[in-house]
């Protein structure tokens, strides 16, 4: 009796087990079968982090600008203010080059037509040589105080003494006592009285002694000029007059270069036209 209620009770507690077993599957597929689908979430980059951040931060209607994973490169992204200056700043320059550039072009192109006219219609005055080239380069200074190139005149081949010689100088026309210039470096050859219609003269040699300057007609010497004296660019040697046989209405320095010998002879050279060296 004993025994058959055992069994009866060990069947009806398996049957119970069963049960609750039935009953919680049940359960768990109903809450799971309702519940909301949720995928997982991509994994976070640490970069990722500021951003979700400041999306939490920003106002619902705000939109966040795109950002593109591949750096701009420096020729897709816009020119800045400071690009566009610099570029402005270098085209400004290099017209500017340009324009200096033909302005000499045009000068060196209007200097030749000019000595190419004077040229033509003097043909006795020679093609500049190159003792002209040299003196040219050497940018001497004009021999009277105040007076420009454009004032000067040839008249190295004008004839004088009823025309049996020619003039070999220039005749820079000033007033009476105008300081008269030393025209480079150099020393003092020789001071002179020329009875031949020079009257008070200077004549001065250039540093390597190739060349002397002739200045006649003065007026007087400068104070403490001496024959072997060195004397400057630009220092005064003597002054404007009218001695030899210059007009006394018409004083003028009557300036001449000359060519020296191998035996530097003060008195004797090869005649060259000043007139090309400050030709304007």
């Amino acid at each position: 009796m004993a025994r058959r209620r055992a069994g009866t009770l060990t069947q009806a507690l398996g049957w119970f087990v069963v049960l609750a077993t039935l009953l919680l599957g049940a359960s768990y597929a109903w809450r799971h079968a309702n519940a909301p689908l949720r995928l997982p979430a991509p994994p976070r980059s640490p970069s990722a982090a500021p951003q979700a951040e400041a999306s939490a931060a920003s106002p619902p209607h705000a939109t966040a600008p795109a950002f593109s994973s591949h750096p701009v490169s420096a020729a897709a992204r816009e020119p800045t203010t400071h690009d566009v200056g610099a570029a402005q700043a270098a085209k400004a320059e290099a017209d500017a080059t340009a324009r200096q550039a033909a302005r000499v072009a045009r000068d060196a192109a209007s200097r030749a037509t000019q000595i190419e006219i004077a040229r033509e219609a003097n043909p006795a005055v020679p093609a500049p040589s190159d003792d002209t080239a040299r003196l040219t380069a050497r940018r001497l200074t004009l021999p009277v105080q105040g007076v420009v190139p454009a004032q000067l005149r040839d008249t190295y081949t004008d004839a004088r003494a009823s025309g049996a010689r020619r003039h070999d100088a220039i005749d820079i026309m000033a007033a009476e006592g105008t300081p008269v210039l030393a025209v480079e470096d150099g020393r003092i050859a020789k001071l002179f009285w020329s009875a031949g219609g020079g009257g008070t003269t200077i004549y001065q040699f250039d540093p390597g002694e190739q060349y002397a300057y002739y200045y006649a007609h003065l007026a007087r010497y400068a104070d403490g000029l001496k024959e072997g004296q060195a004397v400057r660019r630009g220092q005064v040697i003597g002054y404007v007059g009218h001695t030899g046989n210059a007009n006394p209405d018409a004083p003028h320095l009557h300036f001449a270069v000359f060519k020296l010998g191998p035996d530097k002879r003060w008195w004797q050279g090869e005649a060259l036209n000043p007139y090309p060296l400050w030709r304007p």
